[in-house]
């Protein structure tokens, strides 16, 4: 290495380090500046919710000389908490505000270059929000262009913070703090269902403690917990019997909540992990019993729709189904613009489904990016390696399924999903840079992180390509 490039080598060095600590310090400036306006008492909604939020953040910058993604680490749990944090920037929920912090993190001090794979993803997103940016335009209130903005952050910038995380070697200790606070919820679920049962109140279970959650957030956002520990890949190395127990728990949860969106995408991930049962190791025997889960999805719609109740889900949905046809009708090709319904008080509903939410939020132009996005981003999280792909391409898949019954673009229940994707490509790149022997996979080793040796499986896979 000449003279020249070792210089220009420290001077990126340089720059890392110096930007790493404007940050940190720019972080503990904010946070202790907000933590004093909730302190002096100036009337903020959900005060302590967002005491918790700035006290995770002050506590990730400090540790960030030691452990470079501490912050993306710790937003690992407020990914799940969807309380807003009365800022007033714009709604922010918790959720929201970690994965915004997180991802600031993940672009300062995250690995790069970034995968294939990773790039394709981002491309893809980057369509949609190219067909989206004409109801930005044409619809020009300040709700649109915030909720474009977070979209994208949803998506994208939770793919980033996966990477981030995968790649310096935290791929397990990530995926732990989402399931064991999956778990944490799921507990909070069975022991509230189990006092409103003995009540004799069998009606869905609705959190209302440490705050409140809607059962299709509990049932969607446990379901993606319970895909990860079904799989329970090598390269994660969970103790067998423990992740049954596990899974036992997040399953009985999601029936107690009886969210049918959450059972039918979770009917969907397992089907996808039986296919690749060649690497997963999961018998088609399981299978059975997804029979008894379609019979209860199956009585539910029956008894709706037989109690002939107009304001049940069932036909609430059907109502809203023709009001938000009707209404995109006024606005086909560019729609009304994103959240219109926040924005405009004369429209009192939402739409019930995934398509029907972009279609009249951007019209026609936005949902040919959404469908081209979609399809894309399973096409390309299918031809992944197994070991990795198969988790990221169930939990995205189990996603789009959910949307068929609800708004699609809801915070935690976008981003959770894609995290995960986004840890399992970075993971499998720093196995890949591992077996290859590339310098940079020693390098990005971080206190606390660990490389699992390259399976008998991970080979074979690589021969076969």
């Amino acid at each position: 290495m000449g003279s020249t490039s070792l210089r220009a080598e420290l001077w990126r060095e340089r720059l890392a380090d110096w930007w790493a600590g404007l940050w940190r310090w720019v972080l503990l400036a904010g946070a202790a500046a907000a933590a004093a306006y909730i302190v002096l008492n100036q009337g903020l909604e959900n005060a302590t919710v967002t005491a918790f939020a700035l006290a995770g953040l002050v506590i990730g910058a400090v540790l960030t000389p030691s452990v470079p993604l501490a912050i993306a680490l710790m937003s690992m749990p407020a990914l799940f908490i969807v309380q807003r944090v009365g800022l007033g920037a714009g709604d922010l929920s918790v959720s929201d505000f970690a994965l915004a912090a997180a991802f600031g993190c993940a672009v300062l001090l995250g690995k790069r270059p970034y995968s294939r794979s990773l790039r394709a993803l981002l491309w893809f997103n980057l369509f949609y929000q190219f067909t989206t940016l004409f109801t930005v335009i044409v619809n020009p209130y300040a709700a649109n262009t915030f909720e474009w903005v977070h979209a994208w952050l949803l998506v994208s910038g939770a793919l980033i913070v996966g990477w981030a995380l995968g790649a310096a070697g935290y791929a397990r200790l990530a995926l732990s703090l989402l399931v064991v606070t999956a778990c944490a919820i799921a507990l909070l679920t069975v022991i509230q269902g189990g006092l409103q049962y003995v009540t004799g109140n069998f009606s869905p279970v609705y959190i209302t403690w440490p705050f409140g959650m809607h059962k299709n957030f509990i049932g969607t956002a446990l379901a993606f917990a319970a895909v990860v520990v079904y799989v329970n890949p090598d390269w994660v190395g969970w103790n067998r019997t423990l992740a049954r127990w596990t899974l036992a728990l997040l399953v009985v949860a999601i029936l107690m909540t009886q969210s049918r969106q959450a059972l039918v995408g979770l009917i969907l991930a397992v089907v996808v992990v039986v296919i690749r049962r060649k690497v997963t190791g999961r018998s088609r025997l399981v299978l059975l019993l997804l029979i008894p889960a379609a019979w209860l999805i199956a009585t539910m719609i029956a008894d709706q729709v037989a109690s002939q109740n107009e304001f049940n889900s069932v036909f609430q949905r059907l109502n809203w189904f023709r009001e938000v046809f009707h209404y995109w009708r006024e606005s086909p090709i560019f729609g009304h613009g994103l959240r219109y319904w926040y924005n405009d008080a004369t429209v009192p509903f939402q739409p019930p489904q995934a398509e029907m939410e972009v279609l009249a939020s951007a019209g026609i132009i936005g949902l040919i990016g959404f469908i081209v996005m979609w399809i894309g981003v399973l096409v390309v999280l299918w031809r992944v390696d197994p070991r990795y792909g198969t988790i990221a391409v169930a939990v995205v898949l189990s996603r789009i399924v959910q949307g068929q019954f609800d708004l699609f673009w809801i915070a935690a229940q976008v981003s959770i999903p894609f995290v995960i994707a986004g840890i399992c490509l970075g993971a499998l790149d720093r196995e890949e840079q591992s077996m290859t022997g590339e310098p940079d996979a020693a390098a990005s080793r971080r206190p606390g992180a660990s490389v699992r040796p390259p399976s008998r499986a991970a080979t074979s896979w690589k021969a076969t390509r």
